[in-house]
């Protein structure tokens, strides 16, 4: 590696002198840690200048299809090394990150700094999508030329329709946008529909605009496809989601957005969908696309709307009265629809009386827009738990809420929370985000948050808040309760508490719960972290931690690692070791097995201090895994071994089965099979005392796959299906590939590749969605054998090629040998015999390396090649490869 260049000036180039190793995104503890590390790569890479990183990122994107409108810019590549930044585009940044240093394993060190900087980026992450449109707005009113352009412009069936709706806040783009997609819908149904509030232009720091990232995990969610298999990449989430709307006649409604660069990744490619995308900004370099400009009302339309809200309010002596209060609120929509429903609640006034009022408001204040002086009378307006309530909310750290959250908040029952709520919608001072769930628009949210700092003393807010947090963590203690009833000892006890909870005991409405706050619970979990709560941050990570370790592993990095810090400032020991067990465990599973392995070890040391036998127990079991996972069989044994005791010894049956099954997967690798099924039935015995269905599935699904090992298929089958249907209605989505896997492997031993490979292609499209790179290999070799058994060779040689390379890449020595098996297998079927014997030979030093039984079988492949080619005494091997045969 060269030395930084000596440059002049500046502090990065002195410290460039010295620099002389790649900078490590992996030590980043904030975005700011991450630009730094960016800005030293560029100086370590020779210091291009952006004019050339940006040609190199382009090249890059142009070579993988990438069309010309969605390149970048010399300023937007100079824009992610400034200092200051609140969020990073990660697509750039890995491209920068690419153009600098094009090594994969360096490249991916960053995707997944990435995703654990954590407390100023996961905001973007949160975001609530819709699979319907909003409810229209009853009577809706005027917009008549806005409403023909937009249908005349979906009326192209043979295209892409993209419909920019563009003006300034509070001139009613949503409405105009629903309004036109529920007419729409209405003349000619949609197959699908998605809506998303992209938070364009939130003045809350706390919600940024979102990541067209995760908006496209949660529309992928949407379409069908389980969380688990979701890729991680910008580009492989898109290339998901354009691939299930293709064929189809969609609609998808990207409502306020900031910048084309957030909406094009969002942008369907099938003919006959209409996108309806509503920005503050003008969006020129959005194309091809119909641009309509939306703005105030016309003085007629407001007259209009007043007329038909208010029909039954008497005018008064003034017949202009309704002119008057349309002129004062600007024509505004959203003003227009705030004073109505101030108007239709006071009664005894007349339009006359309104007008007048208004008038003196505007003077008397200095109220300078209409949006001002309609938030003011509608606040002064309510009553004084509505007003409470109002304020207490804008102080929620996620993006929308239910009735319980509110009752929290108001610290009152359910029924009260819920009228509070319906009526601060019909006051037009809420919105529904969907059916039972509310939030805000952000003008409101603005004022409502100023309103809360200036009348609800710090105290009051932060009980307030308390009883929210209280309600999530008990919330959720509830839902994992129901689901995880064996792993209750790993959860801290939730104190008992006032806050009303849902009936979460049907395991199906306990996941729903969890699923559909599960960004709310994100974000509460960083909002406590870094705002004075480290208790509920722990709690919330130590509660969510099966849940978010069956597949969302970006979530659990976010949680677990905020934790991380919450507990550093609480002196506790053993909840820093929990802490950086969960983090270690996210870590690896999204591939960082160096760091992940290193914060188990750091782990296992402060439990050990702190002299807790569980601690260490599930801290030693999580080593063996990784071990397992690296194929270090021998530490892996070691660390099972030191395990189950120490669960015997805290009485904890449930860890001591799963211990079990973690020596028994040794013994199936080292093909010793009738150990491994001893160990996996005592496993089963432990957990069904123990009503642990997840252990259930765990040890299932090592079961069947040592019987396929092992010649017992028809017991094999039952075990995998049962795990497979475990883990599907726990939500596991990893464990459920792992068992389709096994599936296929059988299936290939059945004499039935067709099927097999159906499996093999299932678990390796989830394998490669989860993140679990890993675990491709087994997916691809699978698929190999199931070509090659079938007579396809061709096929066989390039996804046993495919699996080398991944498997080398991530560390896996027993895939790696199993490609290379495949290989040759594969050379052999196609009559390329000396290449055969090249990847046979290879194969059997790994194989040998780790002592494992399937040596024994290249062993004697090899030797009858070698024989029927050139005869016993004509091999011409290595003295290695002849003491190997």
């Amino acid at each position: 590696m060269g030395a930084g260049m000596p440059l002049s000036g500046d502090p990065v180039t002195a410290r460039a002198e010295v620099f002389t190793a790649l900078p490590d995104p992996g030590q980043a503890n904030s975005v700011a840690d991450l630009v730094e590390r960016l800005r030293l790569l560029k100086v370590w890479a020779g210091d291009p200048s952006y004019e050339t990183i940006k040609d190199r990122v382009n090249k890059a994107w142009t070579a993988a299809g990438r069309p010309a409108g969605e390149l970048t810019r010399r300023s937007t590549v100079a824009y992610c090394f400034r200092p200051g930044r609140r969020r990073l585009d990660i697509d750039l940044v890995l491209a920068v990150v690419e153009a600098l240093h094009p090594d994969t394993g360096y490249v991916t060190q960053w995707r997944q700094a990435l995703r654990v900087v954590g407390g100023e980026i996961e905001a973007v992450s949160q975001v609530r999508v819709q699979d319907s449109l909003p409810q229209d707005l009853a009577g809706f009113t005027g917009r008549i030329g806005e409403l023909d352009r937009l249908r005349d412009a979906a009326l192209d069936g043979e295209a892409v329709v993209i419909s920019a709706i563009e003006g300034m806040a509070g001139v009613g783009k949503t409405q105009l946008a629903v309004h036109a997609g529920h007419l729409l819908h209405q003349r000619q149904p949609f197959d699908r529909v998605l809506f998303v509030n992209l938070r364009g232009f939130d003045p809350d720091p706390a919600q940024p605009p979102a990541d067209p990232a995760a908006v496209l995990d949660g529309f992928l969610r949407l379409l069908g496809m389980p969380g688990q298999q979701i890729p991680h990449t910008m580009a492989a989430r898109a290339a998901a989601y354009r691939d299930r709307l293709a064929g189809t006649r969609a609609l998808v409604v990207l409502d306020n957005a900031a910048t084309t660069e957030q909406v094009r990744p969002l942008l369907p490619a099938t003919p006959g969908c209409l996108i309806l995308v509503t920005s503050r900004r003008r969006l020129d370099d959005l194309h091809p696309a119909t641009h309509l400009s939306v703005d105030v009302f016309t003085p007629g339309e407001a007259l209009a709307l007043l007329t038909r809200t208010l029909s039954e309010v008497p005018l008064g002596p003034d017949p202009h009265a309704s002119a008057r209060i349309a002129r004062r609120c600007g024509y505004l929509p959203l003003a227009l629809s705030l004073i109505t429903g101030h108007i239709r609640n006071t009664p005894g006034w007349t339009l006359t009386d309104h007008a007048d009022r208004l008038d003196e408001r505007h003077h008397d204040r200095r109220l300078d827009t209409g949006v001002e002086l309609a938030l003011h009378l509608s606040y002064q307006h309510l009553r004084a738990d509505q007003r409470r309530l109002l304020r207490l909310l804008a102080l929620h750290p996620g993006q929308d809420f239910d009735a319980y959250a509110a009752a929290a908040l108001a610290d009152t029952d359910l029924a009260t929370g819920q009228a509070l709520l319906e009526s601060l919608h019909r006051d037009h001072l809420l919105q529904q985000a969907a059916p039972g769930r509310y939030t805000f628009h952000d003008l409101i949210r603005a004022y409502a948050t100023i309103r809360a700092t200036d009348e609800d003393p710090p105290s009051e807010r932060r009980a307030a808040l308390t009883c929210l947090f209280d309600h999530y963590l008990v919330t959720a203690a509830a839902a994992m309760t129901t689901l995880y009833s064996a792993e209750s000892r790993l959860r801290l006890r939730i104190p008992v508490t006032s806050t009303r909870t849902p009936d979460l005991s049907d395991p199906d409405t306990a996941l729903g719960w969890l699923d559909i706050e599960r960004p709310t619970l994100v974000a509460v979990a960083a909002h406590t972290a870094t705002n004075g709560w480290p208790t509920h941050t722990i709690g919330l990570s130590r509660t969510l931690y099966r849940y978010l370790s069956g597949g969302h592993y970006t979530d659990a990095v976010t949680v677990h690692g905020h934790a991380h810090h919450a507990v550093l400032h609480t002196g506790d020991a053993t909840g820093h070791a929990h802490a950086l067990n969960d983090l270690g465990v996210a870590l690896w599973r999204l591939g960082r097995y160096g760091q992940g392995t290193a914060h188990l070890q750091q782990a296992l040391a402060l439990f050990r201090q702190a002299g807790d036998p569980h601690g260490q127990a599930r801290t030693l079991n999580d080593l063996g895994i990784t071990a397992h996972g690296e194929c270090h069989l021998q530490a892996a044994a070691d660390y099972f071994t030191q395990a189950v005791p120490l669960y015997r010894q805290a009485g904890d049956r449930s860890g001591e089965a799963r211990g079990l099954t973690g020596l028994g997967t040794v013994e199936a690798l080292l093909g010793r099979h009738r150990k491994a099924i001893d160990y996996f039935e005592q496993a089963l015995l432990l957990h069904g005392q123990t009503s642990d269905r997840d252990g259930v599935a765990y040890a299932l699904v090592h079961l069947g796959e040592v019987e396929v090992r092992a010649g017992r298929y028809g017991p094999a089958g039952d075990h995998l299906l049962q795990a497979s249907t475990l883990y599907r209605q726990l939500g596991n989505r990893t464990g459920e590939l792992a068992a389709l896997d096994n599936l296929g492997v059988l299936h290939t031993r059945l004499g039935r590749p067709t099927q097999a490979a159906e499996y093999h292609q299932q678990a390796l499209t989830g394998f490669r969605e989860t993140g679990f790179r890993g675990c491709e290999p087994w997916s691809l070799n699978g698929l190999g054998e199931a070509a090659h058994a079938v007579g396809r060779p061709a096929d066989a040689l390039a996804h046993h090629t495919a699996a080398h390379t991944i498997a080398a890449e991530a560390g896996g020595r027993d895939q790696q040998a199993r490609a290379l098996t495949g290989l040759g297998h594969a050379h052999e079927a196609l009559g390329n015999l000396d290449l055969a014997r090249e990847h046979y030979r290879h194969a059997l030093l790994l194989w040998t390396d780790l002592g494992l039984p399937e040596a024994d079988q290249v062993r004697v492949r090899l030797s009858t090649l070698a024989t029927s080619s050139n005869g016993a005494a004509g091999f011409s091997g290595s003295l290695q490869e002849r003491h190997l045969l």
